[in-house]
């Protein structure tokens, strides 16, 4: 076998089924937006989209009654779930997992994290959008590795995992096959930098530019590092 063929033989097939995690108030854009450069992908190259839920019922993004909202009914969308943790396929590719003010709550943290342990190990790559790290980083998988993750909450996110290499100032990080967004809309910088590292960077910009998004591709500066110098309290806007 030539060197050319075994090169070919052992590097691994392209990412075709990708997963994303959703829960009661997750934030809308840190999946959207990851969705929207996905979709724009998967014109040129094949893709599945798994939506992922601990039950097949519809999953909104409205705060709860007991959160933050004080202008009277919650405002949100619903998706519908396409799998469970039950029945999510054994050959999923690549996990994003998204924050919001139910990444905030244990009672939504726990089983998440528990479903990221689990599917981490058989994953090409996993993704973190915003506080969605704070799931990863619960189901260990962080330990050690470089993270970054939103700046209004930082210090909570932080200090609730001390394992983790934390990294303030990053729009995003990338460790090994694990990439970590700052919040809401870096999760979109972060899609296209993995693009960019797994499909070319020709398909990552003719992605950004069919969006009409401005790529903010540095994956070192983060000026919301400096906007949030310090952690706000979400039921007190």
């Amino acid at each position: 076998m030539s060197a050319q063929t075994e090169a070919t033989a052992t590097k691994p097939a392209l990412p075709k089924k990708i997963g994303v995690l959703i829960f009661p108030a997750f934030e809308p854009l840190d999946v959207m937006g990851p969705i929207e450069a996905l979709q724009t992908l998967s014109w040129t190259n094949k893709l599945e989209l798994c939506v992922i839920a601990p039950t097949l019922d519809t999953v909104g993004t409205a705060l709860p009654e007991t959160g933050p909202s004080v202008s009277g009914p919650a405002f949100g969308v619903r998706l519908v779930p396409t799998h469970t943790f039950a029945t999510v396929p054994a050959d999923l590719d690549v996990l994003i997992v998204p924050g919001g003010y139910g990444a905030t709550l244990p009672a939504t943290v726990a089983p998440a994290a528990e479903f990221v342990k689990k599917t981490y190990p058989g994953l090409q790559y996993l993704i973190t959008v915003c506080n969605g790290v704070a799931i990863a980083a619960a189901a260990g998988v962080l330990d050690r590795k470089t993270a970054t993750g939103d700046k209004v909450l930082w210090n909570a996110i932080t200090s609730a995992a001390p394992k983790v290499k934390w990294v303030k100032h990053a729009r995003y990080t990338v460790d090994g096959n694990i990439w970590t967004s700052s919040g809401v809309s870096a999760g979109i910088d972060a899609t296209l930098a993995w693009i960019k590292a797994v499909f070319g960077e020709e398909r990552a910009r003719k992605t950004a530019n069919v969006m009409e998004y401005e790529w903010k591709d540095d994956k070192s500066w983060d000026p919301f590092a400096y906007v949030w110098a310090e952690d706000i309290d979400l039921n007190n806007l």
